[in-house]
């Protein structure tokens, strides 16, 4: 409770400073978090109730935009959770392939732009292959990791009580590498959301926050450009925060087991 109050007072300690700032310089570029309050509200969630007060213009580019990540993020982590495990469970695998792992991951995904475009053309396709590109690196190597720090003493247990295969999958190695790979899911879910709006910025795309923030300053409109920016900072803390929830839930046995090692 105390951090929690805590948060809250340095953050309105934070705005009413950028506030302070921006109204004492009076640039148009920089204008005030009041300017850009009321420009979200106006353009975003000043809707009827029945829409639960999102306007058009929000359900025309916000929602899309989380659909993309949404399905982005699902696609990659399922990818690289399953490339993970089998890379890792296999000590040869990944002894051959690590090197090329680490290379692929090492290149920016905006770099791969060009490639993808080629591939798959303007349009979803491109941008959710785009997304789960980006974002399945983390979670493939992450994964590896995990399945290959297993407790010898754990698969020599399960060569003792003669668990199959899929036994030993579910109940030893997905359990132990489940912390490693939930830091790699919080690494890509944060990625996610850089990359989709990323793909929004490239010609083509007629909607999302990433294009409204495009058109926003194309047309000079500095409030909305600035809308779009801290709507992003907000998505990515309120689905870092519910991300949390669900990993704390999912690992509650991984953290009292480890305290009661300590």
């Amino acid at each position: 409770m105390r951090t929690a109050v805590f948060r809250v007072v340095v953050l309105i300690v934070l705005v009413l400073l950028w506030e302070a700032a921006t109204l004492m310089a009076g640039n148009t570029f920089f204008p005030s978090p009041g300017t850009i309050v009321a420009r979200m509200h106006a353009m975003w969630f000043s809707g009827p109730p029945g829409t639960l007060f999102l306007t058009d213009v929000a359900i025309e580019n916000i929602l899309p935009s989380l659909g993309r990540m949404a399905l982005g993020f699902a696609g990659g982590a399922l990818a690289g959770v399953v490339l993970g495990l089998a890379v890792g469970l296999s000590a040869r695998a990944y002894d051959y392939l690590d090197g090329v792992l680490q290379f692929l991951r090492a290149i920016p995904p905006p770099a791969l732009v060009t490639v993808f475009l080629v591939l798959f053309g303007f349009g979803l396709r491109m941008q959710l292959a785009f997304i789960m590109f980006s974002i399945v690196w983390p979670v493939l190597l992450n994964t590896a990791d995990g399945a290959r720090s297993v407790e010898p003493l754990h698969l020599q247990t399960c060569q003792a009580f003669r668990l199959s295969r899929a036994e030993r999958l579910l109940r030893v190695i997905l359990p132990s590498a489940l912390p490693k790979m939930f830091a790699g899911l919080r690494l890509a879910l944060s990625l996610s959301l850089i990359v989709m709006v990323f793909s929004e910025l490239l010609p083509g795309t007629t909607n999302g926050i990433g294009f409204q923030i495009t058109d926003a300053y194309a047309t000079f409109d500095l409030p909305a450009m600035w809308a779009g920016i801290v709507l992003l900072g907000v998505l990515g803390y309120l689905l870092n925060e519910l991300f949390l929830v669900v990993e704390r839930r999912v690992l509650a046995w991984h953290r009292a087991a480890r305290d009661l090692v300590g």
